[in-house]
């Protein structure tokens, strides 16, 4: 089960990293890059993007990961599923360079490289853990109100600034959002798995706080999009997502539970070594510096498509 898991979830990464280069294209091109400060895309203005056809072929990849990502999480522990979407940064700078018809510079494929690296470790770590079993009665509510929290106060903080600083945090936001998403999906298969029935308030609580989790954090990444290229927003989803519901698998359904101290902190230094990839390529991608050096020079900042939403 496990070999199948993990081979739709490489299918759910490579997925995800075209939904995001279609989204991140249709966001920049309709709305200008980097998205001045004070600009953020309303509901009004996420509606006049969802128009546009690049927009609905990513809308319509991500459908296609969340599905695939859904059965994954339904055969295999979280741990094991949740790092594979590393996969999707590569994905991403290879789509990139591929549109933009230029070879990804040094300090991309260093980032890429360390990010890989660390999810690279925290996969191998991972493997092998307990499959984890239903949450203690009344430990998924108090669980989701924490991180809902944490995803409110990063997205405050993102909104609240610009350039690659809003791009991180969002997508570390959104990302937080889409991890608590993979966990409440794991407690759902649990629960049933163990017999409780779809109606029983602790599996339609679960559900619903997956759909909330699930429109916010898609909402928090295109927030995103306009203020950093696609593969720093793919990473930072593809790093924090996978710690989020790692950490969420052990508190509240016990998987790894019998993992050693000193298999955490390999883990620790593996997310660590994968968020300083993050950081490579959010301060060093040839379109942050670029932004960077509009921003110092208003004058040369890109005017919006024609038809943008003041």
């Amino acid at each position: 089960m496990q070999a199948i898991a993990i081979t739709l979830a490489v299918l759910g990464a490579a997925l995800f990293a075209g939904a995001a280069v279609l989204q991140h294209r249709e966001v920049a091109d309709l709305y200008g890059q980097p998205l001045p400060r004070e600009r953020v895309l309303s509901l009004g203005r996420l509606a006049r993007i969802a128009r546009r056809p690049g927009w609905l072929a990513g809308f319509g990849l991500a459908g296609g990961g969340t599905i695939v990502h859904a059965i994954a999480l339904a055969l295999a522990p979280l741990r094991v599923v949740q790092p594979i979407g590393v996969l999707a940064v590569p994905v991403a700078v290879l789509l990139s360079s591929l549109r933009s018809r230029r070879p990804p510079s040094r300090s991309v494929i260093l980032g890429v490289v360390l990010t890989m690296a660390g999810v690279a470790v925290f996969v191998a770590a991972s493997v092998g853990g307990s499959t984890g079993s239903p949450p203690p009665p009344g430990s998924t509510l108090p669980t989701t109100l924490v991180v809902g929290g944490v995803v409110l106060a990063l997205a405050t903080a993102g909104l609240a600034v610009g350039g690659w600083l809003r791009c991180v945090a969002c997508a570390t936001a959104g990302a937080t959002a889409f991890g608590l998403l993979s966990a409440l999906m794991r407690v759902i298969f649990q629960e049933l798995t163990a017999g409780s029935l779809w109606y029983e308030p602790t599996v339609l609580g679960a559900a619903a706080s997956a759909v909330v989790a699930l429109v916010v954090g898609g909402w928090l990444v295109q927030q995103a999009y306009p203020s950093g290229p696609p593969e720093v927003v793919v990473a930072c989803l593809t790093v924090v997502d996978p710690i989020v519901a790692v950490l969420l698998g052990a508190l509240l359904l016990g998987e790894g539970a019998e993992t050693p101290v000193a298999t955490w902190f390999l883990l620790g230094g593996a997310a660590v070594a994968a968020a300083v990839g993050v950081l490579v390529l959010a301060r060093l991608h040839p379109d942050a510096v670029a932004a960077r050096a509009a921003r110092s020079n208003p004058s040369r900042l890109p005017e919006p498509s024609r038809g943008t939403a003041q």
